[in-house]
């Protein structure tokens, strides 16, 4: 019986494809943890709202919407992509677009992102004169938002 299952053990090591390659099993990686938050303030006709996509709880990407009936605003922005600069410096990055249209600089702690508009052209995101300033809260769980000066029109 004994020597069957040494048999068997020998047959299966044999028959596996890392032994017939004579290579190593790679190690098994985690598979990457995405998280997708949301929130929106104000009505139907007149509001902002913002999605963020967190990479293993680092921003990823994240798209910001607003609506001034009956015009719309729509942006967004994707870490690594041609269109913006990406800087992480402990709790805080920094998002400079390009062109020279604009930043965010983002601070986040535990379920909390809180967006700083740093003027961002708002021609080429809104089809409108003027700069976007002010910041934007979104916390995990929370389907509402802060806000705070973006959607203010400048005198």
């Amino acid at each position: 019986m004994k020597q069957w299952i040494i048999a068997c053990c020998a047959a299966v090591i044999a028959l596996s494809p890392a032994a017939a390659t004579g290579q190593k099993k790679a190690p098994r990686t985690a598979a990457p943890r995405v998280e997708k938050l949301a929130c929106r303030l104000g009505d139907e006709d007149r509001h902002a709202r913002i999605a963020v996509e967190l990479l293993n709880g680092k921003i990823n990407r994240f798209a910001y919407y607003s609506k001034w009936k009956p015009r719309t605003c729509s942006m967004e922005v994707v870490r690594d992509d041609a269109y913006s600069q990406w800087e992480d410096t402990g709790s805080v990055t920094v998002v400079t677009l390009i062109e020279e249209k604009g930043a965010f600089l983002i601070d986040r702690e535990r379920n909390r992102f809180h967006f700083i508009f740093r003027n961002v052209d708002r021609m080429r995101y809104c089809g409108m004169d003027g700069k976007i300033n002010g910041s934007l809260t979104i916390w995990k769980g929370r389907p509402q938002c802060a806000v705070q000066g973006v959607m203010d029109e400048e005198g």
